[in-house]
């Protein structure tokens, strides 16, 4: 018996050890800042967002036309607000909305950087409007902020890109490598005819870039428990994203003897079985590295549950939303109260890992529900991207950058769950990024495509000095 007893004792030793071992060699990630020069920026750009907030250039759906007057308007604001820019750069207009500027660089060798935006936004839900503090297309300047639809996506980085090239040409700067701005017309409903078609133009140019940098990461304050530092989330990947209609066809009948296998019952059924039948966590690449970079800040305790995945990832999985997640968005079917319907139908969204495929999920739901019930893809799809690397001179530079910029940034390879135009880029691109350091806390994060939309003043004019500085380290 004490045998036994000593010997539990000495895994329970050696167990510990090992725990303590890798939270101690768990240590930062984070790269030296350097000093940056300080930019004067006049607040006659809070007036710029402004405008370009009020030109309404909403994307609807995957199908609607989009409203020439507006985006042509919002062409036209752009060639008034930023003469330098349209006498300098050469300007293509891709399937008629979508904007592609090429600033030529004076070294041929270096590899060109595409920096991305997209000028679409989400409609507004009409009973909403009471709660916006102003007019989501007025524009309105407050003594803290900007309000109005696109100021937090993505009105704000491609307004702040614009500036800085602005500036940049009125110090006659030239920048060593080419520099490709490209503005999507179509991000919010799957940029496949706008930032798609940029991306097939290029690629028929025979252009291959360093980088692409576009949004979908964020500088997040109070979001991380245990770490009081900003986080600089710098997206690797996104998750892929595809929907499927599931459909019930059955006789029907009348309600007063209903079937054994009611229509809406089994369509009910099934959502429930996806529901309690999810795609498993997982760690891969990149989450491997928030693993990595986050737990190294974090206190000793939560240090040792990163430092140790092998024991404890399940639960930081799950925090990280580290799998192909399982929503029901659209449901349909019965047309009176006394009559079972022959057809329901629901649409499921899932947002695919890394890793996984929409042939892997659609196997998942067959083997999930019933064979009674027909599964279909609908609308746009897309599996998950490539990651990009961490160790590339790109990173390293927009790493640098961050750092320099906000020195008490923890920064943070990931992976994020929405889906952005970056996506196009790989094929043209060594390595796509995503991020701009866009402030985001907890109450702010609920304003991306939400009510009362609004960007600080403070913040903004970071976007443009970070934007004006990337420009800079990179030539």
């Amino acid at each position: 018996m004490k045998k036994i007893i000593f010997l539990l004792l000495a895994i329970l030793i050696v167990i510990a050890g090992i725990l303590v071992f890798n939270t101690l060699s768990l240590t930062s990630r984070q790269v030296e800042p350097e000093s940056l020069e300080k930019l004067d920026i006049p607040d006659s750009v809070f007036q710029n967002l402004s405008r370009a907030v009020q030109y309404r250039t909403i994307s609807f759906s995957e199908d609607a036309i989009p409203d020439s007057t507006a985006f042509h308007g919002f062409h036209q604001f752009l060639a008034d607000t930023f003469p330098l820019i349209h006498e300098n750069l050469s300007l293509e207009k891709i399937n008629e909305y979508s904007l592609l500027y090429k600033w030529e660089g004076s070294d041929a060798s270096k590899k060109p950087i595409i920096l991305m935006s997209h000028q679409d936004v989400v409609p507004v839900d009409q009973p909403t409007l009471k709660n916006w503090e102003a007019g989501p297309f007025e524009g309105k300047i407050t003594d803290t902020h900007i309000i109005g639809r696109g100021t937090l996506d993505d009105k704000s980085s491609l307004i702040a890109l614009m500036e800085s090239v602005e500036k940049l040409l009125s110090e006659s700067f030239t920048p060593s490598r080419t520099i490709y701005l490209a503005f999507g017309h179509d991000e919010e409903v799957g940029g496949k005819n706008g930032a798609g078609k940029i991306a097939a133009y290029l690629k028929g140019k025979g252009v291959n870039a360093a980088m692409t940098l576009d949004e979908g990461g964020f500088l997040s304050e109070s979001m991380v428990e245990g770490i009081d530092k900003p986080v600089a989330r710098v997206n690797l990947a996104e998750k892929g994203f595809a929907s499927f209609r599931l459909i019930v066809e059955t006789n029907g009948g009348h309600s007063s003897r209903p079937p054994k296998e009611n229509t809406i019952g089994m369509l009910a059924q099934a959502i429930v079985d996806l529901e309690n039948n999810q795609l498993p966590y997982k760690l891969v690449e990149p989450i491997n590295y928030q693993f990595e970079y986050m737990g190294a800040e974090l206190p000793f305790m939560e240090k040792l549950t990163f430092a140790n995945p092998w024991l404890f990832k399940n639960s930081i999985l799950e925090d990280l939303n580290a799998h192909t997640t399982t929503a029901p968005t659209i449901i349909g079917g019965g047309v009176k109260n006394n009559v079972i319907p022959t057809v329901a139908e629901a649409t499921m969204n899932f947002r695919i890992l890394p890793g996984e495929t929409i042939e892997t999920v659609k196997q998942h739901i067959q083997n999930s529900i019933s064979d009674k019930i027909r599964v279909e893809t609908v609308g746009f799809l897309t599996n998950p991207s490539p990651v990009s690397k961490i160790d590339s001179e790109a990173y390293k530079t927009l790493e640098k950058t961050i750092r320099s910029m906000f020195p008490n940034a923890v920064v943070v390879p990931g992976l994020v769950g929405g889906g952005t135009d970056a996506r196009y880029f790989y094929d043209i691109s060594d390595d796509v990024y995503r991020f701009y350091p866009l402030r985001i806390t907890p109450e702010s994060f609920t304003r991306f495509h939400g009510i009362d939309e609004k960007i600080s003043k403070d913040n903004y004019k970071e976007i443009i000095e970070f934007t004006y500085h990337l420009i800079r380290e990179f030539n």
